[in-house]
C-alpha cells in the first residue's frame, strides 16, 4: 500500500510536471502568435505603430498646407508603410507581417511596371520625373503605398468578414479589394494635381479613366489573396491597422473638402463616402476585437 501511494504520488508529480510543460508550451505559442520573443513586445509594437500613425497625420497636415508638398508626400507614405508593418507584426508576428508587406509591394510594383508599358490593367499612363527614386520608371514610394494601405485594407476587411470558411475568405478578399480601390478615389486626383503622373487619354472622374478603377480592383484582389495566405491568422483583428485606414479616409476627406487649394468637394464626398463605409463597418464589427 505504501508502494502504491508512492507510485500515485509519482504519477501525480509527473502529471503536474507535464501540465506545467504544456502550459509553458502554450505560453510560448501564445507569445509567438503575438509576434514578439520578449515580454512586452506586442505593447512596444502597438506604441510604435501609434507613434508612427500620429507622425503620419502631422506630415499629412503639413503637406496639405504647402502648395507643392512632394517631399512630405513621400514622408507620409514611408510613415504609413512602417506603421502598418508594426501593427501587422503585433497581430501576425514580425516575419509574417514583413512577408505580407513585401508581397503587396512587389505585386503593386509589378502591376505599375506592366501598366506604364502596356496600358494594362489601368489604362495608358506614365509617371513624370517628380517622384524619386524610380526603378524601371516606377517610383519606389508608389510600391510602398501599395504595401502599407494593402495591409490596412486587409485588416479592415478581416474585421467585417473574419470567418475562416471559403465564403469568409472570398468575402474578405472582395471587401479588401474594394476598400483599397476606394482609396484611389482620393489618390489619383491628388497625384494628378501634383503632376506625379499623366493619363494619356484622360477620363470622366477628374481626368481619371474608369479603366483605372477596374485595374485597381483586379490588382487589389491579388494583394488581398497574398496577404490572406501569408498571415498566420487572416481573421486576426488589428485595431491599429483599422485606425490607419480610418485616419487616411478622414484626412483625405478633410483635405479635399477644406484644405487643398482649390478644394474639391466632389472628390471629398465620393472618396469619403466610399472609404467611410468600409471604415465604419470595420469598427462596428470589430468593436470587441483584441490585439491592435
Amino acid at each position: 500500500m505504501g508502494h502504491s501511494q508512492q507510485v500515485d504520488r509519482g504519477r501525480s508529480g509527473l502529471g503536474a510536471a507535464g501540465d506545467a510543460t504544456e502550459g509553458t508550451r502554450a505560453a510560448g505559442r501564445s507569445a509567438a502568435r503575438e509576434g514578439s520573443p520578449v515580454a512586452g513586445g506586442p505593447r512596444v509594437l502597438g506604441l510604435l505603430g501609434g507613434a508612427l500613425l500620429l507622425a503620419m497625420v502631422a506630415a499629412q497636415v503639413a503637406s496639405g498646407l504647402r502648395p507643392r508638398p512632394i517631399l512630405l508626400t513621400s514622408v507620409v507614405v514611408i510613415l504609413l508603410a512602417v506603421g502598418a508593418v508594426a501593427f501587422a507584426a503585433r497581430a501576425h508576428t514580425f516575419p509574417r507581417a514583413v512577408a505580407a508587406f513585401a508581397a503587396a509591394v512587389l505585386s503593386g510594383y509589378a502591376a505599375e511596371w506592366i501598366g506604364i508599358r502596356t496600358g494594362l490593367p489601368f489604362g495608358p499612363y506614365h509617371y513624370t520625373g517628380v517622384l524619386r527614386p524610380q526603378l524601371g520608371s516606377v517610383p519606389v514610394i508608389v510600391a510602398l503605398a501599395w504595401g502599407g494601405m494593402g495591409l490596412a485594407a486587409h485588416a479592415t476587411a478581416a474585421a467585417v468578414f473574419p470567418a475562416a470558411t471559403a465564403y469568409g475568405r472570398a468575402a474578405r478578399v472582395a471587401t479588401g479589394a474594394a476598400a483599397l480601390t476606394a482609396w484611389d478615389l482620393f489618390l489619383d486626383p491628388q497625384m494628378l494635381r501634383l503632376g506625379l503622373w499623366v493619363w494619356h487619354d484622360g477620363g470622366p472622374y477628374r481626368g481619371v479613366p474608369l479603366s483605372n478603377f477596374a485595374g485597381w480592383l483586379l490588382v487589389s484582389a491579388l494583394v488581398m489573396v497574398l496577404i490572406d495566405v501569408i498571415v498566420a491568422d487572416p481573421a486576426a483583428r488589428s485595431a491599429g491597422l483599422r485606425s490607419v485606414y480610418a485616419v487616411m479616409a478622414f484626412m483625405e476627406t478633410v483635405g479635399f473638402a477644406a484644405v487643398f487649394d482649390p478644394p474639391d468637394r466632389l472628390v471629398a464626398a465620393t472618396g469619403g463616402a466610399c472609404m467611410g463605409v468600409f471604415a465604419v463597418l470595420a469598427w462596428w464589427r470589430g468593436r470587441r476585437a483584441e490585439p491592435a
